[in-house]
């Protein structure tokens, strides 16, 4: 595994300026390689030499820590580094600390690199959007005592190689003119693509790039889409002559005629054509839209069914006048035995 150099020298004047990233711990015992690599699960490659419930606990105290200093350097309003994002996110975040036997007591964190992978819209030299999902720089911090001695170019490079990356081929995420110097220094980056996000990209990104990028579709003009209408549309489409009538209209009248006589649904099975019926199938397709509509639904005509409902409604009629219809419904007897109004009027002025 690639690692930085092993005997970093660090000034002698870090130990007084560097409180900030101290800790009341030993930082040997949990990370126990020049540069950590973590990811989401916060446990280190090598297993730490204190139990696990606590060297995650130190572990998180350490990424709030240098969190809050990065986001004090870069006077944010609040820290963009912390365990509980570590924790939600799959970002990769590389921590070097110091391996001078000076500092072997506890052991000091000089800084950190946390990067990413992402989905973006970037806009090439021609202003096109193209859709592409670079690993992204997503926070870096030396701490100030130690930069210009060549951590942050260890750190970097260390990165660069684990993630098996171009650094042309890097988006970073809202850079300081620290970091912009920093890559036109060591790297030779220098003309950017203008682009409508806080993401910054290089020349030579879109060059030779391992990860597939793709252009959005064009979204299709409003002119080829139109509403569909079945009364625009000539009624040889809708029903193909090779088809024929859709089924139970397809069988011949015998089976047909079997199947009411059985009670049951007719088969679909195969049948010769019956002479009239080319004309029939002919005479269909020359029907409207709506008539083919309700004869393949076996639909009735409003005026047949109209007609239908008044006959029987007449024929319930006359069976309740004949006494024979068996929804009669009979008055009750004292209804029936009692006299007219006018019978009673003429036997109160008669006095019988």
């Amino acid at each position: 595994m690639p690692y930085i150099k092993k005997n970093c020298v660090v000034p002698s004047t870090f130990t007084q300026r560097v409180s900030t990233m101290e800790f009341h711990f030993d930082v040997h015992k949990i990370f126990l390689e020049p540069v950590t690599k973590l990811d989401s699960s916060l446990i280190p490659p090598r297993r730490p030499l204190i139990s696990s419930s606590e060297a995650q606990k130190q572990i998180m105290t350490v990424i709030d820590e240098i969190g809050k200093a990065s986001a004090k350097a870069q006077r944010l309003p609040a820290p963009i580094t912390s365990a509980s994002r570590m924790q939600i996110n799959k970002h990769h975040l590389y921590i070097l600390k110091d391996c001078t036997p000076e500092t072997a007591g506890r052991g000091v964190v000089i800084g950190f690199l946390k990067v990413g992978y992402k989905k973006l819209f970037v806009l090439d030299q021609k202003g096109s959007h193209i859709e592409a999902e670079p690993l992204c720089i997503l926070d870096f911090y030396i701490h100030e005592s130690l930069q210009r001695h060549g951590f942050g170019k260890e750190l970097f490079n260390y990165m660069l190689r684990n993630e098996q990356v171009e650094v042309q081929h890097v988006a970073i995420d809202r850079p300081s003119e620290k970091f912009l110097s920093f890559l036109r220094k060591h790297y030779n980056l220098r003309s950017t693509i203008p682009q409508v996000n806080n993401f910054v990209v290089f020349e030579g990104f879109f060059r030779d790039r391992k990860a597939s990028v793709k252009t959005p579709p064009a979204k299709r003009p409003e002119g080829e889409i139109k509403p569909y209408s079945l009364t625009k549309r000539d009624c040889k489409n809708v029903l193909k002559e090779e088809e024929g009538l859709p089924w139970p209209f397809s069988q011949s009248q015998s089976n047909l005629n079997r199947a009411s006589s059985l009670g049951s649904s007719p088969t679909r099975t195969s049948s010769r054509p019956l002479p009239g019926e080319g004309d029939f199938m002919k005479s269909l397709r020359a029907c409207r839209p709506h008539s083919l509509h309700r004869a393949a639904n076996s639909e009735e005509d409003p005026t047949q069914r109209r007609r239908t409902s008044a006959m029987n409604f007449s024929r319930g009629l006359m069976a309740q006048k004949n006494c024979y219809s068996r929804h009669i419904s009979h008055s009750p007897p004292l209804l029936a035995r009692r006299p007219p109004v006018d019978g009673i009027k003429e036997q109160r002025k008669t006095g019988i």
